[in-house]
């Protein structure tokens, strides 16, 4: 069955149109559009078949929409909580099993010190991953992508991250740069080249 496209006219969705007839429409790179598959709309020229068909250039970065640092400090927030939700029950489950008390604090604390390490090594695995995000972002429906709008690699990820270092110090500054920033990247953005987008609200 051939592909079906709703495409947004003056405000409104309409269709489904085949191909051929987005071509008769005239459609431009700035249109909504989306298939019964897709679960937002995308400018046309960000469709791959359609800029093949159109002539449309692929776009340069996915600039309209960017994570605002509230999204992104709640983000952080819901995977800190979920991680260290995790690793709070693994320690009260080990120390059920320990009877000498000393024994059961050094192992507590141990567990718990492992924590930033877990949560770095996450944050790469998940915003290197094909969904682009760790679960806090993608509650909040953003995700990290490179200068181009495109997924990052691990190696990217790993740098991102390590960043963060310079981000925090001194008085998290390097995070408050998302407020004078026209793209609303924090220092580690900026030096790891990447951004952080937001799906549109349609």
């Amino acid at each position: 069955m051939a592909q079906t496209y709703i495409l947004v006219i003056e405000g409104k969705p309409e269709g489904p149109f085949s191909l051929e007839q987005l071509q008769d429409l005239h459609i431009k790179p700035g249109d909504f559009i989306k298939t019964p598959e897709m679960d937002d709309y995308k400018e046309a020229h960000e469709i791959a078949e359609l800029r093949a068909l159109l002539g449309f250039a692929k776009p340069a970065r996915l600039m309209q929409y960017f994570g605002s640092f509230d999204q992104r400090l709640l983000a952080s927030v819901l995977d800190w909580f979920m991680i260290f939700g995790v690793f709070i029950i693994i320690a009260f489950i080990t120390i059920l099993f320990i009877d000498d008390k000393a024994t059961r604090i050094t192992a507590a604390l141990g567990i718990l010190a492992v924590v930033p390490v877990v949560k770095f090594v996450y944050h790469v695995i998940m915003e290197s991953s094909a969904k682009q995000a760790t679960f806090g972002k993608q509650i909040l429906k953003i995700r990290v992508v490179d200068m181009q709008g495109s997924r990052i690699s691990a190696g990217k990820a790993i740098s991102r991250n390590l960043c963060k270092i310079f981000s925090a110090l001194p008085f998290c500054i390097g995070y408050l740069l998302a407020f004078f920033t026209k793209q609303q990247q924090c220092l580690h953005d900026m030096m790891a080249g990447t951004l952080v987008i937001k799906d549109r609200l349609f």
